[in-house]
């Protein structure tokens, strides 16, 4: 009888008592006391929270915690040895069990109790454009996107378990930007241009966080990548001419022909744009002006609005002369070639002369467009220089 209640008393994480038989209960000496977290029993466990085995009066020996299924939890022990802590998160929807004793001079009491991982209804997942191994330019962004709407009591949670670490300091914060209709977004970037040749590394810790109304986090998201050469082209609307430098010195000075500046559906968005993608072939379609899946080449998008650097022999009669687009920037074949294949994604794309300015509703990446001082404010914590990799 003496057994059972020991067992049940360590289970609860309310005190222990030694076994029958242990020194500690001849000598009459206090048994160790074993605390549980989460508490025996507990139900519907956030993974992302604390696990851990604590010993008053003892020290720990022999900590296992064991799922149904076999399947075991590894925990390290510190340096006293009267805390174990989970290194690594429970699954979902799992029953889990301890094992191991909590040890002093007079004898030990067994470890026992467990508790059952929550087993969530929906999961947040979140998804980045920039992928391990990546060369970007030096306005990209590090846009993280999740695919639910994630409350603002949330996001100060979910920002604290962010992480960007460079291999050289770097100023720079978080901001969260407006929903879309697929969810939630928040990206960093730096005060100014990323320095070439940075290395990057992001952290976005998500899996077994509760996220409240959203669900619980599916997955932990990691990037490493790094910054490439500068390449800036400073597109002049008013000069008919396309401007590229690189690395401080001009590579290329083209003609180019710009949006219709009369027309304020055909104007050319005025600000820093970033290169998004580029494909050899893009079918472009604007119902206004009577034209579906027209193939222009070489394209280079720059906004999610329609905003392409692209080949148009059919405009190169207003090449560096006057502006006649649908919004593009229209090169010749040729140099359109050339400026597609020297392009990174985060390339920044410096629009100057124009009469409307880019904005949210031209697409995802419009951050420099936002002053530096009005971006932190954007931030559900206060921004931070981001820590030095260690070499």
């Amino acid at each position: 009888m003496l057994v059972a209640a020991v067992v049940l008393l360590v289970a609860s994480g309310s005190g222990t008592a030694a076994p029958a038989g242990s020194t500690a209960a001849a000598a009459g000496a206090t048994p160790p006391h074993v605390r549980l977290v989460p508490a025996d029993g507990a139900t519907a466990v956030a993974p992302a929270a604390p696990i851990r085995v604590q010993a008053t009066g003892g020290t720990l020996a022999g900590i296992t915690l064991t799922a149904d299924d076999g399947t075991s939890i590894p925990g390290t022990l510190s340096r006293d040895r009267r805390t174990w802590t989970a290194s690594a998160a429970p699954a979902y929807g799992t029953i889990y069990r301890f094992g191991g004793r909590a040890i002093n001079d007079g004898g030990s009491v067994p470890v026992t109790g467990g508790f059952t991982a929550v087993d969530p209804t929906q999961l947040v997942r979140a998804s980045t454009s920039i992928g391990d191994g990546a060369v970007v330019g030096v306005a990209a962004p590090i846009d993280i996107r999740f695919d639910r709407r994630i409350a603002e009591a949330e996001r100060a949670t979910i920002q604290r378990g962010l992480k960007v670490r460079t291999t050289v300091p770097v100023e720079g914060s978080w901001a969260w930007l407006p929903d879309n209709d697929r969810g939630s977004r928040v990206h960093w970037r730096p005060a100014t241009y990323w320095p070439s040749g940075t290395g990057v590394t992001v952290e976005v810790p998500l899996y077994g966080r509760d996220l409240g109304l959203a669900g619980f986090g599916a997955a932990d998201l990691t990037s490493t990548f790094s910054i490439g050469r500068s390449q800036i082209v400073r597109a002049d609307i008013g000069s008919h001419r396309m401007i590229v430098i690189r690395d401080g010195k001009e590579v290329t000075n083209v003609p180019a022909t710009y949006g219709l500046e009369s027309d304020p559906r055909r104007v050319t968005r005025g600000g820093t744009h970033v290169v998004m993608g580029k494909s050899s072939t893009v079918l472009m379609s604007n119902p206004a002006f009577n034209y579906e899946n027209v193939p222009m080449h070489w394209a280079v998008r720059i906004s999610n609005n329609g905003e392409f650097i692209h080949a148009n022999p059919a405009s190169g009669y207003a090449h560096g002369r006057r502006n006649v687009t649908h919004g593009c920037v229209n090169l010749s074949t040729s140099n359109a070639r050339a400026y597609f294949d020297s392009a990174l994604y985060g390339d920044p794309v410096e629009v100057t002369g124009s009469t409307i300015p880019l904005s949210s509703r031209d697409g995802d990446i419009y951050d420099w467009t936002i002053p530096w001082n009005q971006w932190k404010t954007m931030s559900a914590l206060p921004s931070s220089v981001a820590r030095r990799l260690p070499r």
